[in-house]
């Protein structure tokens, strides 16, 4: 409840009496309140009114003793039962060892303000700040060292006395924030005085129970604060604070303790945990290892070494780290159990270090035992791989051996010796196949690092390049045979020219396909001796694929016997050259050319012929009969002139 200000106890004061005195009296009248809040007594209003009857004066001494003062009046009627009330109060008081000095009961009954104000300040002093003391001084300085270590740290607060200290409330917002942090945000405080001082008397009361026995005008708008008021408010801020920290320290000494506990119990719990895992992880890997067979292979020997190779690489390092961890987690348990002289911890019954070292032995003996059997079967099976390569590409040598023989001892008629050489086809088709599963076999023994071979001289390189030396020899075989029945049909060719065509068109085969291209058949025909532009070489290519297929044997001979017979005719010749010549026995440029030969022939036939000078002929002229008789010779020469008779 507010203090009235306005007595009729208070009248004939001096002016500057009543203002420090209406502050104390308010101040001290709501520090009084607070000790009457704990009994849930009614509040006083008027220092001077309600303890004038002693019954208030009784009640707050046994408040703040904490002890009953006997029977005294509850409900005073005359002077002397009040004067009985409040001499009972005031011998408490200087039972406890308080002195006071000019005031006794009638002053007290009568009202008198300062001495009542004199009286509440001296419980202030014997009940509230007596027994704040630093370094053996008053409880005024000790009060006031208090709050200057605590408002060190801000640097924009000076505390020196209980009075200018704490006009701009920055002061007691630094003791708040000091001890409370969370309750305030000190950088952000108003910069009014009202309404940093008004911030602080709120959060004190709301949070930390410290009632406002202050306004904010008497401390911002006062001249001098009343040192006594401000002493009394801040020494709540004492207390509370001073609780809070032995609270803090009591609670910190259970909580640390239990933070010891509870640390040890994790951890004793997080190792027995982790080592059965531990322990039931190695126990698996040994079963596994014990219960482990290989199929026979080489691949699948190395699988298992792999995977052997990963449990080094991954599975066991971590056991190894996990093993050192748990050995360092139960050291550090009992060092946490020593420090605090506690008991040390034995883990439950097969989890001790002992247990974990012996498991860790077996595992060993284990892991070197699954070594050597996988190492062991890594070396059988390359083995057998060297002795399954080596059988297979001895026999493949072998066959392929047996069919070049045949090939080169083939006689016979020709048919036979066709049909031999279709079904040595069939047998090389055959070990084609087989030299993939070579592949595939070699390439076995190079993922499994096999280099070197001591049942066989062999390699899957060697027995494809012979394969194909074979194969080669097979299909230039086959087309001499085809050449040669061929040839054969032809009768009107003379043995040496079949001769010289046959080794022409194999030559220019370069791919061995029994086909001609249109540059080898160009090539082909140059080398004999018969020239075509490549446009004509072109057309006749064309013409012998529409007519044949392609230019194999048959159609390249075909063509040269057509060539071959009107070149080597000479009655044709000679006939076709006096065609040309218009009987003339001699022939012209513009003749060969009305002719429509290729350039290429009318140049070779200007280089070849004779020349002969005709009167009365301005262009050169050439003899063909001269030309003719070179090139078959003086018998056929007779021969050409009687024809031409």
């Amino acid at each position: 409840m507010a203090y009235k200000r306005a007595s009729t106890l208070m009248t004939g004061l001096p002016d500057q009496d009543r203002g420090w005195e209406e502050v104390q009296a308010k101040t001290f009248c709501k520090w009084l309140n607070t000790k009457l809040e704990t009994r849930d007594l009614p509040p006083m209003s008027s220092l001077a009114r309600d303890l004038s009857d002693g019954v208030r004066l009784v009640e707050l001494m046994e408040i703040m003793g904490d002890t009953s003062l006997g029977r005294y009046y509850r409900a005073p009627r005359m002077r002397v039962q009040m004067a009985e009330n409040v001499n009972l109060a005031l011998d408490f008081i200087r039972a406890r060892g308080v002195v006071l000095t000019n005031v006794g009961a009638e002053d007290i009954i009568d009202g008198n303000l300062k001495l009542i104000l004199g009286l509440i300040w001296t419980l202030i002093l014997r009940f509230t700040i007596a027994d704040i003391s630093a370094e053996g001084l008053s409880a005024r300085e000790g009060l006031l060292l208090w709050c200057q270590r605590k408002t060190a740290p801000y640097s924009d607060v000076s505390v020196v006395d209980f009075t200018h200290s704490w006009k701009s409330g920055r002061a007691l917002c630094a003791l708040i924030h000091r001890h409370r942090p969370d309750l305030l945000d000190y950088d952000a405080l108003p910069a009014s005085p009202h309404e940093c001082t008004a911030l602080a008397f709120s959060v004190a009361q709301e949070h930390l129970g410290i009632p406002q026995l202050l306004d904010v005008e008497d401390l911002c708008d006062a001249k001098k604060p009343d040192e006594r008021s401000v002493m009394t408010y801040v020494a709540q801020y004492f207390h509370a604070f001073s609780t809070m920290e032995q609270a803090e320290v009591v609670s910190r000494r259970v909580a640390t303790f239990a933070d010891v506990m509870q640390g040890a119990w994790v951890m004793q719990v997080d190792y027995e945990r982790r080592a059965r895992e531990l322990l039931a992880a190695m126990q698996e890997q040994e079963t596994a290892w014990a219960a482990a067979s290989f199929a026979g292979s080489y691949a699948d020997a190395r699988l298992q070494l792999d995977a052997f190779h990963a449990y080094k690489a991954g599975g066991k390092r971590v056991w190894v780290r996990e093993r050192t961890d748990l050995a360092a987690l139960l050291g550090n348990i009992q060092t946490k159990l020593r420090t605090y002289h506690l008991r040390p911890w034995a883990p439950a019954e097969g989890l001790a270090q002992a247990d974990l070292d012996a498991a860790w032995a077996r595992l060993a003996a284990s892991e070197a035992r699954r070594s050597r059997s996988i190492n062991a079967e890594i070396r059988r099976a390359k083995e057998a791989l060297r002795v399954e390569f080596a059988r297979r590409a001895n026999d493949f040598e072998a066959e392929l051996r047996t069919s070049a023989t045949t090939l080169a001892s083939l006689t016979g008629e020709l048919e036979e010796q066709k049909e031999r050489v279709a079904k040595l086809q069939l047998v090389l088709a055959a070990l084609e196949k087989r030299l993939e599963e070579l592949q595939h076999l070699e390439q076995e023994c190079v993922e499994a690092n096999v280099e070197e071979n001591d049942h066989t001289v062999f390699t899957r390189d060697d027995l494809k390049f012979e394969l194909e030396l074979v194969v080669t020899s097979v299909v230039k075989k086959l087309a001499f045979i085809d050449n040669q029945i061929i040839s054969r049909q032809h009768t009107n060719l003379t043995p040496a020219q079949l001769e010289e065509f046959e080794s022409t068109f194999r030559y220019f085969d370069k791919d061995a396909s029994n086909t001609l291209t249109v540059p080898e058949l160009g090539a082909a025909l140059a080398s004999l001796g018969i020239i075509y532009s490549d446009e004509d070489i072109e057309a006749i290519h064309l013409q012998l694929e529409e007519n044949f297929g392609a230019v194999n044997y048959s159609a390249f001979l075909t063509f040269l016997r057509e060539i071959t017979e009107d070149t080597t005719s000479p009655d044709q010749l000679l006939e076709a050259f006096q065609g040309l010549a218009s009987d003339k026995p001699y022939t012209t440029e513009i003749d060969l050319r009305q002719a429509l030969l290729p350039q290429g022939a009318i140049d070779y036939l200007k280089a070849s012929m004779p020349r002969v000078d005709v009167d009365g002929l301005e262009a050169e002229a050439y003899d063909y009969e001269a030309y003719l008789t070179q090139l078959f010779g003086e018998g056929d020469l007779s021969m050409l002139s009687a024809a031409s008779q």
